[in-house]
């Protein structure tokens, strides 16, 4: 009896292995799961999309930004009112308008005649104001620092400008790259999520896996939904940044590549302290409050004020001619209250001064301290991106691959392979947001020097 239980129950196990072997050789042959493999494989190996369409057709940065320094209206603005001061530079130092007078002087009124008195007589005067020598070119200097300041905030502005494009951009490059990333991911999960309904169709999957496949997938989902959201705002900032009209053509961007741009912090700093437009305009800014004291200095010293005229004569009662006469007279204005006007003027103009020293200095440290920490900033970036593309992303690759070949021979899960192409996307986007700060930091840094470098 004993016996017979033995070789019914050897019996049952060979049957369920032959059932078991069925039922895997019924899955592996399935249209579905011969077509499911061999794509995700290739899907996985290929993570690089197509460099033709869309992205392929994405104006050059340097076009946009040349658009920008055409259209943009703040800089349009800035360049206008450049124009005006140096407008206002040659009457700063121009002589006021001379007077011309005329009239009568020594009219008798009674009788109202021209002729009965020797003084009485037709008069035309011309007057003319000089400052002291020295003040008018001082005023002219000082409107002409006033121009050179605007000149080099012209500069900043356009300056700022072309950093703020490439920001912009960048930014709009980072979201396309991540909305092809997502779409590349998320066509992967669907076909996970196909391999773990079939698999569990026929028993051989929990629901578990199932459930995480469709998780991940609604989550792919929700952040291609969420950057739908974000990229028209990034755009319609990049289009108010280029000068162009609410109805403008859509504006593509592509991912920029990687610099090898050698970076010297010594020659940067020397760089941005000889060429930087803010520091030369905060530098003119001092010399202007420089010519303003010396003009406040100048004041103590008196204008003039020349009077020239001619009076023409009557005939006297008797016919007898009269001769014309002129006059010649200087007029000064005499500083006696020097304490209350001129003194409190030279110790405002020297309070200005000083303070924009202090503003020099001040903006000259947060130039350096910038400088120094953009240039980390691209050093650890640059290192991130390198250490991406040689060790992270090759490896992760391998790791998809090897959980797919493991998936293939049951030896793996759907979790696992789920866990697997995840990491590898955050990977993809890690890399992608690195190099984008790279770039960001490449344009800071030409915009703290003052000049286009890299």
């Amino acid at each position: 009896m004993p016996m017979s239980l033995t070789r019914l129950f050897g019996r049952m196990r060979r049957a369920a292995a032959l059932i078991a072997a069925a039922v895997v050789a019924a899955i592996t042959a399935t249209p579905a799961r011969a077509q499911i493999l061999p794509a995700q494989a290739a899907v996985v190996v290929s993570v690089e999309v197509d460099p033709g369409g869309d992205r392929a057709a994405a104006p050059a940065l340097g076009a946009l930004i040349a658009e920008a320094l055409r259209n943009n209206p703040e800089l349009r603005a800035a360049a206008k009112e450049t124009e005006a001061a140096h407008q206002r530079v040659r009457p700063a130092g121009a002589l006021e308008d001379p007077m011309l007078e005329a009239g009568l002087l020594n009219v008798p009124i009674q009788p109202f005649r021209l002729n009965r008195e020797d003084m009485t007589m037709k008069m035309l005067g011309l007057s003319q104001k000089l400052p002291y020598p020295g003040k008018r070119a001082l005023r002219e200097q000082v409107a002409a620092k006033d121009a050179e300041t605007l000149g080099y905030g012209l500069r900043e502005t356009g300056n700022r400008v072309v950093r703020d494009v490439k920001l912009a951009y960048f930014d709009l490059a980072l979201t396309d790259e991540t909305v092809r990333l997502l779409q590349n991911n998320r066509r992967i999960l669907e076909q996970f999520l196909h391999i773990a309904e079939s698999r569990y169709a026929v028993g051989q999957a929990a629901q578990a896996e199932v459930l995480k496949a469709q998780t991940q997938l609604g989550r792919m989902s929700e952040e291609l939904l969420r950057m739908g959201r974000e990229r028209p705002v990034m755009e319609a900032e990049l289009a108010r940044l280029l000068g162009r009209r609410g109805n403008a053509s859509p504006i593509a961007a592509r991912l920029p590549r990687l610099r090898d741009a050698a970076i010297d912090v010594e020659a940067l700093r020397e760089t941005a302290l000889r060429e930087r437009p803010q520091l030369l305009g905060l530098q003119s800014a001092v010399d202007r409050s420089a010519k303003t004291l010396e003009l406040a200095r100048k004041e103590v010293q008196p204008d003039f004020d020349l009077r020239f005229s001619y009076g023409q004569r009557e005939r006297d009662l008797a016919g007898m001619p009269r001769e014309d006469m002129v006059s010649f007279t200087v007029a000064m204005n005499l500083p006696v209250w020097r304490k209350d006007k001129i003194e409190p003027r030279i110790a405002e103009a020297q309070a200005l001064r000083e303070q924009t020293l202090e503003m020099l200095r001040a903006q000259q440290n947060e130039v350096l301290a910038k400088l120094r920490q953009q240039v980390a900033v691209t050093e650890q970036s640059r290192e991130s991106v390198r250490l991406y593309e040689t060790d992270v992303l090759p490896q992760a690759r391998l790791a998809v691959e090897a959980t797919l070949e493991a998936y293939k021979v049951s030896r793996a899960d759907v979790l696992m392979l789920l866990d697997s192409q995840m990491t590898l996307f955050s990977y993809e986007i890690s890399r992608a947001k690195e190099l984008v700060n790279f770039n960001k930091a490449l344009a800071e840094i030409e915009l703290l020097a003052g000049r286009q470098m890299f």
